[in-house]
């Protein structure tokens, strides 16, 4: 995920799918989770850089188990998704619907994408939807409370790693812009896409972004002009 809050204008939250072709240093074009295999983070903050055109600034990582740990210290989080699920492999067992569910339950929802028949569309969409539902916990009376702040505060700071120049200012700074990407007047998404099956680099099927759209779309997300919305791939 992309998190950018220009000086002005509309915050946003973009989803990279994993699948996008990139260029990386030495083992030539790969897909873009490959380049945090290869390379680790900075080897991540490259690929997007390249992707994108936009200087990441700070870089903030969570473990599956920190997913299970925050929510769970928020209290649990609702969550909607309107299919039935039933994947093993994720561990997202689902009825059509909304349903209050734990940190276990959240991964699994967030995780799951084989079962998806938008592959990991759907499982970007949910990520968001999991970040979403927590920052509307955050805005809840329940925060209030001291023994939730401590978990909370416990959970993020165990979960988290950051690059070395990330302190707490900046992750407060973080937390407020999830929040206004995710509220009423963010925009939330992935970029324009043009082939969901492209197959001209070698490397099996990967997601191609639009070549004419995604470089508008890009600086759009950094001068804040693009169109308050959430969920904008659908």
């Amino acid at each position: 995920m992309l998190l950018t809050a220009p000086a002005g204008g509309t915050p946003s939250l973009v989803s990279i799918p994993r699948d996008v072709p990139v260029e990386v240093p030495g083992h030539g074009m790969q897909k873009l989770n490959a380049a945090y295999t290869f390379a680790g983070p900075e080897g991540l903050v490259a690929a997007v850089e390249q992707i994108t055109g936009i200087t990441v600034d700070h870089y903030v990582e969570i473990g599956m188990l920190g997913v299970e740990q925050v929510v769970d210290a928020v209290g649990g989080v609702n969550l909607c998704w309107d299919a039935e699920v039933n994947d093993p492999e994720s561990g997202m067992v689902w009825t059509p619907g909304c349903h209050d569910v734990d940190g276990a339950q959240a991964l699994a929802f967030a995780r799951m994408r084989k079962a998806d028949p938008t592959g990991d569309i759907g499982r970007v969409l949910r990520q968001r939807m999991v970040v979403q539902a927590v920052m509307n916990e955050l805005k809840g009376p329940g925060l209030l409370a001291p023994t939730t702040q401590v978990r909370l505060v416990n959970a993020a700071t165990g979960s988290l790693v950051t690059d070395p120049g990330t302190g707490i200012i900046d992750l407060g700074r973080m937390a407020l812009t999830f929040r206004n990407a995710t509220g009423p007047n963010g925009h939330q998404g992935v970029p324009p896409i043009s082939d969901y099956d492209y197959r001209g680099d070698g490397i099996g099927s990967t997601i191609l972004l639009d070549p004419e759209a995604a470089p508008l779309f890009w600086q759009q997300v950094q001068d804040g002009t693009l169109t308050a919305a959430k969920d904008a791939e659908q």
